[in-house]
């Protein structure tokens, strides 16, 4: 498999573990919550590993917690009605940029 396809699964993922433990707030969602986090850090983890093996570390760590940070910083504006403030997206384009990059550079 396309290593750089393995890491984009392992970053998607990683959006899946705070999204996990946030509905696990939910009385109704609190065991199906932790499982879902349980589970989405564990295979995001196994995937990393799996990516790391043709990709440098330090590229590969950054582009999967850029992922999921960008990835939960969506999620929770989108649904969770999270702020949206200028500093915070602009917090995200320098994160996205920084991504990108690393990607070029590689």
């Amino acid at each position: 498999m396309n290593p750089w396809l393995t890491l984009i699964g392992a970053g998607l993922l990683e959006i899946g573990w705070p999204l996990g433990f946030k509905l696990a707030q939910l009385p109704a969602w609190r065991i199906p919550g932790l499982i879902f986090a349980v589970i989405s850090m564990a295979l995001s983890g196994y995937l990393l590993f799996l990516a790391q093996r043709h990709i440098p570390l330090g590229t590969a760590y950054v582009v999967w917690t850029g992922m999921g940070a960008v990835g939960t910083f969506a999620i929770g504006a989108i649904f969770f009605g999270d702020p949206l403030h200028l500093a915070r997206v602009l917090g995200v384009a320098l994160i996205i940029a920084g991504v990108l990059i690393l990607k070029l550079a590689s």
